[in-house]
């Protein structure tokens, strides 16, 4: 998939809408439209990156950032007390279904564990 077919990346140059709720000149951050969690919040680098598994030693600081601001995010939204979880999903077995490199951010009610 190119960048120019790319949801996320049609999100990110504004040709697809989103409830965008943070951004900067590195990442993206905004509901998810299916949310599995009374907050469910994805947090997207600008760059295209596939996933997890293309990220590389150069996107060190970025993948920093994406979890800081996740981290800010989830403050911002009031979970820092009752807790939250971030996930990344990587390729069809780990439930990757778009491919442009996501955290989600989820909250709001308590989480079980084993996700499943």
């Amino acid at each position: 998939m190119t960048a120019n077919e790319c949801l996320f990346c049609k999100i990110v140059v504004g040709d697809v809408p989103a409830d965008i709720l943070y951004k900067d000149d590195e990442v993206l951050a905004f509901r998810d439209i299916n949310p599995q969690a009374p907050i469910h919040i994805l947090v997207i680098p600008k760059q295209h990156l596939d996933s997890l598994a293309s990220v590389a030693d150069e996107n060190r600081n970025l993948m920093g950032h994406i979890m800081l601001t996740a981290k800010e995010i989830a403050r911002d939204e009031g979970l820092s007390h009752s807790g939250y979880r971030t996930v990344i999903n990587v390729g069809a077995d780990g439930g990757q279904t778009v491919h442009h490199l996501h955290l989600h951010l989820l909250g709001g009610r308590a989480l079980r564990w084993p996700p499943g």
